[in-house]
């Protein structure tokens, strides 16, 4: 019985297995939609984060190509001009549609080059504050302050904080666990202000919106900022970075890796070494130097940042710092 794939051997007749013949590409024979692979995700308990990003990114391939032809998604992200880190995250929405419908297919792999993040001067830090709305300065300033992911702020309630003495209980985002946060003075106070003005109760949720409203609203402060004022490196600044700028200082201060772990949630201190790489990026040996005479001035510059470095029994000085 001849093959239906004939193939010509060495004597010039069709062998009856096709040994050396190539496998079709897979092709879908139906078209699976977006929001099916969404409702699959949902099913499968992907956060609603992930639910949305993956979606965008489905969106764009399929604005662009077939989703139901694997070889065309390849070939397009192949050759889009874009980051490797971002043909890696295409590739990876992808291969969720593919598991969402019970398809095999040959994934590709993308080498991610590692990039670290610039830390912005806290000057800078302390300005977007300073020019935000009430509440948009309370987010930002307990970002500062904690080191906190977007995510993690929609989630705390107010009983979630210890009013007396500003520490908070903070639920862990997707690949960090849970901790405990300290807000400075400063920030209590005004978190305190805004409990008030909103009414809330112990069950309230402090910022009931969603994550991606918040680094919207931050994106417009940061632009309008950076116009205000002619320094386009305001654009610059994310909404992560406070986060960043907040394990930096603080590797900075104590040189303990365990201790930013903590902060930070992280579960792994190969996540955590980074700061002391990014301490490197900062650029900048100067300091802003300031003296105190008493406990309360020492007590209100280590709440604005300041380091101790020394004290001056001759002029009953103490000398605190803060790196420019």
């Amino acid at each position: 019985m001849s093959s239906s794939y004939p193939h010509k051997g060495r004597s010039g007749t069709a062998s009856s297995s096709p040994t050396n013949l190539t496998p079709s590409p897979t092709i879908l024979t139906s078209s699976p939609t977006i929001i099916n692979t969404m409702l699959w995700m949902k099913r499968e308990a992907y956060e609603d984060t992930t639910i949305k990003a993956t979606a965008k990114r489905l969106k764009h391939l399929q604005k662009n190509c077939q989703l139901a032809n694997p070889e065309i998604i390849k070939t397009f992200i192949a050759n889009k001009e874009c980051s490797n880190a971002y043909k890696e995250s295409l590739i990876e929405a992808y291969d969720i549609f593919m598991r969402s419908i019970g398809q095999k297919w040959n994934k590709p792999y993308y080498q991610r080059y590692d990039k670290l993040p610039k830390i912005p001067a806290e000057e800078k830090i302390d300005m977007l504050i300073s020019q935000a709305s009430p509440r948009m300065a309370l987010i930002l300033s307990m970002s500062k302050d904690m080191g906190t992911r977007p995510i993690e702020l929609t989630w705390l309630k107010v009983t979630d904080i210890n009013l007396q003495n500003g520490t908070v209980n903070i639920t862990g985002a997707k690949h960090t666990v849970g901790r405990i946060g300290k807000l400075k003075t400063t920030t209590l106070d005004m978190l305190k202000q805004y409990i008030s003005k909103k009414n809330l109760n112990t069950n309230s949720r402090l910022f009931p919106t969603k994550s991606e409203t918040i680094s919207q609203n931050y994106r417009q402060l940061r632009n309008r900022l950076a116009q205000k004022l002619q320094d386009p490196t305001f654009k610059t600044i994310r909404l992560y970075d406070f986060r960043h700028f907040k394990a930096t200082m603080e590797y900075h201060k104590t040189k303990d890796l365990l201790h930013v772990k903590a902060l930070l949630g992280h579960k792994d201190l190969r996540t955590t070494l980074r700061y002391t790489q990014l301490l490197e990026t900062l650029g900048n040996d100067e300091y802003h130097c300031k003296t105190a005479t008493n406990t309360k001035e020492a007590s209100d510059l280590i709440e604005h940042g300041f380091e101790y470095v020394a004290t001056v029994p001759s002029e009953n000085l103490m000398l605190f710092r803060k790196r420019k």
